[in-house]
């Protein structure tokens, strides 16, 4: 059955036709979004969600939605997406971070156009008659030193137009190395240097814990007498109240507000101050941003409900269509060795340790790393997937290390997994053959070559004589059919372990007969989605 997607904000056609053409069933409901009941009583028939602004993804809407496993927002901002209730339900959140993002910095530079010259108070001035010219003395921008808080997508474009207009740029942002700033032609400061240099300061990151208010009452005492200040990103990054006051005060020049603390912004301690530029969130009001982020929504949700590609997504690595169809296979290798680990490990994980060896190190390791963390708590948590791991594993407090190297032995690559408990240190590895297929090649640190089937049972015992005889006949008593029978040793009369591909679920009853043994420590039922 074909996947199906609602679209519950206003969305171009093109956009909704994209999705018929690549095969996804798709309603245009674009008022549902605005009725929490209606979208409550229809949310469950859908995998896939499209959005703007006007739906509001709740944690009870989540809750609701039995089948999603994808939810795009046409936009940049995920303000009004729960995405931890997203995450923890399996739930890929994308958004559309690069449609809007020349809209938004040329609003940026307009609004900074608008306060150095005072433009709106001219223009309301003049056109009821009066004729103040020598009222609205302006700035030029020339040689002025701006302030880019956020030098990532809107921030870049930013900084590229500001160069443009002969502007000394100087730029924070934690994620910006020397060498990518030099690239752009600005200066990288740490934020109070900033503040104390720039003439102009425009922000340009999201909104999280570390920047909501990083403009506050503190920050603009900071700030350069005379300063102008340009918000298009989100409110609540400026502490309006706080700017408010260094405006009265003279400190603070001007201001250029898109975005608001609440919004719609109905009441604000900025609305009729002077030099004051309000606009309602049109950061992104373009036909040609609005057809774009539409358009590249309805490619990446198709992308990944028809193609398993997974791009600009929130709360999960991205998997190129390229990419998809060669990570597949080590992705579902991935969560064999998780499962695999898993299920035979009975007390609490303290740390995981995953080695990708060869080419496994050269490929998309953070999608492997959640396959591999989906399967490892599979057996504790029925509902996980790729997107809910990562946060689940770090809820309980896990440690976490990844290690890549080159080619080191007879494989291409593989990938080996250890989990440390409080009573043992255990280890897997595995490799992909060319016929695409899972295989075991160490367990415990033993060498061996294993088949991956959807019923297994691995057994750690003792090395003695007669054990391939004993596990054979207390299976075929039983009735079990053996397809595969791998085995391996430390030393002789050392730590050996099997494992024996079968062909139907073991009783309780038959693992108790093989742990009767006196050398078998350890007979553990195994099940694998190998599909």
């Amino acid at each position: 059955m074909a996947p199906r997607v609602l679209v519950s904000d206003k969305l171009s056609p093109t956009a909704v036709q994209i999705f018929k053409d690549r095969g996804v069933g798709v309603d245009y409901l674009p008022d549902v979004g605005k009725d929490k009941e209606k979208l409550l009583d229809i949310i469950g028939q859908y995998d896939g969600l499209a959005i703007r602004s006007a739906t509001k993804a709740t944690e009870k809407m989540i809750a609701a939605a039995t089948n999603l496993k994808v939810i795009g927002r046409a936009g940049i901002g995920v303000d009004n997406v729960d995405i931890q209730a997203a995450s923890r339900r399996g739930i890929i959140v994308m958004n559309t971070p690069f449609g809007n993002s020349i809209t938004t910095a040329e609003h940026a530079i307009a609004l900074m156009f608008a306060v150095a010259r005072q433009l709106p108070a001219a223009d309301a001035s003049t056109q009821v008659g009066k004729w103040e010219k020598s009222k609205f003395m302006g700035v030029e921008i020339t040689g002025k030193t701006l302030g880019v808080i956020g030098a990532g997508n809107i921030g870049s474009v930013v900084c590229s137009r500001a160069i443009g207009l002969k502007m000394h740029v100087v730029a924070y942002d934690p994620f910006l190395s020397k060498e990518r700033a030099e690239e752009m032609g600005v200066v990288k400061l740490e934020l109070d240097e900033l503040l104390a240099r720039a003439d102009f300061i425009t922000l340009h990151v999201p909104m999280t814990d570390k920047t909501r208010g990083i403009l506050d009452a503190e920050a603009l005492a900071k700030t350069k007498k005379g300063v102008r200040i340009i918000n298009c990103a989100r409110g609540g990054l400026i502490d309006e109240a706080a700017l408010a006051e260094a405006i009265k005060s003279g400190h603070v020049a001007g201001a250029g507000l898109d975005v608001f603390e609440v919004e719609p912004a109905t009441d604000s301690p900025l609305f009729g101050l002077p030099n004051v530029v309000c606009t309602p969130h049109l950061g992104a009001s373009t036909t040609e941003a609005q057809e774009n982020v539409a358009l590249q929504v309805a490619e990446q949700m198709s992308d990944y409900l028809i193609r398993g590609a997974v791009s600009n997504a929130i709360n999960m690595p991205s998997i190129t269509a390229e990419e998809a169809p060669i990570l597949k296979p080590f992705i579902r290798l991935a969560d064999v060795l998780g499962s695999f680990a898993g299920q035979v490990t009975e007390s609490p994980i303290k740390q995981i340790e995953i080695l990708y060896d060869g080419v496994t190190a050269g490929m998309n390791t953070k999608a492997l790393t959640s396959a591999l963390l989906a399967g490892l708590i599979r057996n504790q948590v029925s509902d996980v997937n790729m997107v809910s791991a990562p946060i689940m594993v770090k809820e309980r407090g896990v440690i976490l290390s990844e290690v890549k190297r080159d080619k080191t032995g007879v494989y291409d690559g593989y990938i080996k997994l250890t989990v440390t408990t409080e009573r043992q240190t255990r280890s897997v590895a595995g490799t992909v053959f060319s016929d695409g297929k899972p295989r075991f090649i160490q367990i415990k640190g033993i060498n061996m070559d294993a088949e991956v089937g959807a019923h297994m049972i691995y057994i750690a015992n003792t090395d003695v004589p007669g054990m391939i005889g004993f596990m054979g006949s207390t299976l075929g008593d039983a009735e079990v059919n053996i397809a595969n029978f791998q085995l391996g040793r430390n030393k002789e009369s050392g730590d050996a372990i099997a494992l024996l591909y079968v062909d139907d679920v073991v009783s309780q009853d038959v693992l108790d007969k093989l742990t009767a043994h006196s050398a078998i420590k350890q007979a553990k039922p195994l099940v694998f989605n190998i599909d």
